[in-house]
């Protein structure tokens, strides 16, 4: 069965007990981590590995030895509850194993959980899941967080005194930031409040969030943003050393043009259309956002929006030959350029 964005979090909060399986999969490994640890937290609790109701087998070693699929299901521990046994790095090559032990599946076995990158609609691994009765398939999907993921970051590190502005300060570095790199900013943040009873405020949050490759990111948005392309190749060779992926750069600047588009389209005027952005934005930057929306026009928007969705599929494409950094170079390059076009 395929979980709909709707039913995920209850699902992740509150699994079905006696599941046979469940196959959790997306492009962010950080991110699938966290629900794959939510999902066995919720299903046998926080003593499971203690207890040795959890066993965990990599790709590799399933397939050296994939007899233990099925054994590992059905071995039973010294301790009473619900087991599950994880299997990590999941794909095509091991999906005859992984059908094999769930066929063989019976009540009382072991919950069997898969993680995986991204899977294609085609995929034999995610099609199993999504067909077979009692069984789930999760796709976790690059989106932002949401404001419920960020509530229970904040209440799992125990941060207190956590105002409605600094919340809203809050959401911003989480929608700029990849989820582990957010909870260890706000574990950090905990950390440095945890004997100081004043509200959090923003220059606390500020002293705790890195400074990071998205601050360079910035960069590079605003340089073609203003349209001045002769400045990308500079910008770009510094993030590139320093590791940022190609892909995360786009998925950046197609993220920025879509708030710029519902800013420049809203019905009530741009200001309307910045303040209505989630996670919302204040100050500053908010209105920095209406001036490029309103510098760069819908028509530019949308142009430039196209362009970055077709570089996304691009890039993700196993047929691309080209480097990818001088893909997006390019790619920024032309953007810039349609503002004096």
């Amino acid at each position: 069965m395929k979980l709909t964005s709707r039913d995920v979090v209850s699902f992740f909060n509150s699994p079905p007990k006696g599941i046979t399986g469940v196959l959790i999969y997306g492009n962010d490994p950080m991110r699938v981590s966290d629900k794959r640890h939510q999902f066995i937290k919720s299903l046998l609790g926080s003593n499971a590995a203690e207890e040795m109701r959890l066993a965990r087998i990599s790709r590799e070693n399933l397939k050296k030895e994939p007899e233990q699929a099925i054994d590992l299901c059905k071995a039973q521990g010294f301790f009473p509850g619900e087991r599950a046994l994880l299997i990590e790095e999941g794909n095509e090559t091991i999906t005859e194993i992984i059908i094999k032990a769930v066929e063989a599946w019976r009540d009382g076995d072991a919950t069997i959980v898969v993680t995986a990158g991204s899977l294609k609609p085609s995929s034999s691994l995610r099609k199993f899941f999504e067909q077979k009765k009692n069984t789930y398939s999760v796709p976790i999907y690059d989106n932002p967080m949401t404001k419920f993921e960020v509530e229970k970051i904040i209440a799992e590190s125990g941060l207190q005194n956590v105002t409605q502005d600094s919340f809203a300060q809050l959401l911003t570095v989480a929608s700029e930031l990849q989820p582990g790199d957010f909870k260890q900013t706000v574990d950090k943040l905990a950390l440095y409040k945890l004997s100081d009873e004043k509200p959090v405020t923003y220059q606390d949050i500020i002293n705790c969030t890195p400074i990071s490759n998205e601050a360079d990111i910035d960069e590079v948005l605003s340089v073609i943003l203003a349209g001045n392309e002769f400045k990308v190749s500079q910008i770009l060779g510094r993030l590139s050393s320093q590791g940022t992926l190609p892909v995360t750069l786009i998925i950046a600047a197609t993220r920025h043009f879509k708030a710029l588009f519902s800013i420049i389209s809203n019905p009530g005027g741009a200001n309307a259309g910045a303040t209505a952005l989630r996670p919302p934005i204040y100050g500053p930057r908010k209105e920095a956002l209406i001036n490029q929306a309103q510098k760069w026009g819908p028509i530019k928007i949308k142009t430039a929006i196209k362009i970055l969705t077709s570089t996304d599929l691009q890039l993700r494409s196993s047929n691309q030959q080209a480097p990818q950094i001088a893909l997006v170079e390019r790619i920024f390059i032309r953007i810039a350029m349609l503002l004096k076009s």
